[in-house]
């Protein structure tokens, strides 16, 4: 489920909203152990989503370095030229 937590911190341009939403909600996933909640767990599971990218924003904003900021498009490039060498079939 965590696969698709991703490095946000230091981007340009930074991580959207939907990037850090989208984190938060897998992150929710892994910790209660389901995809879906049920209907009785819906409003506990959707307010965990919320409040954990509320924070993750905060970190996000309050975190310094003195790396010049990556580049997504680069990023990307390198982990499927590290996928592409891990799965090569020989």
């Amino acid at each position: 489920m965590c696969r698709n937590i991703h490095t946000l911190h230091n981007f340009e341009p930074a991580a959207t909203d939907d990037e850090v939403g989208a984190a938060a909600l897998q992150y929710v996933r892994k910790i209660s152990g389901t995809t879906k909640p049920s209907q009785a767990n819906a409003e506990a599971f959707d307010r965990a989503v919320a409040e954990i990218a509320h924070i993750t924003r905060h970190l996000l904003e309050d975190l310094v370095t003195t790396a010049p900021p990556k580049d997504r498009e680069v990023e990307a490039q390198k982990a499927k030229e590290r996928s592409a060498k891990r799965f090569a079939t020989v």
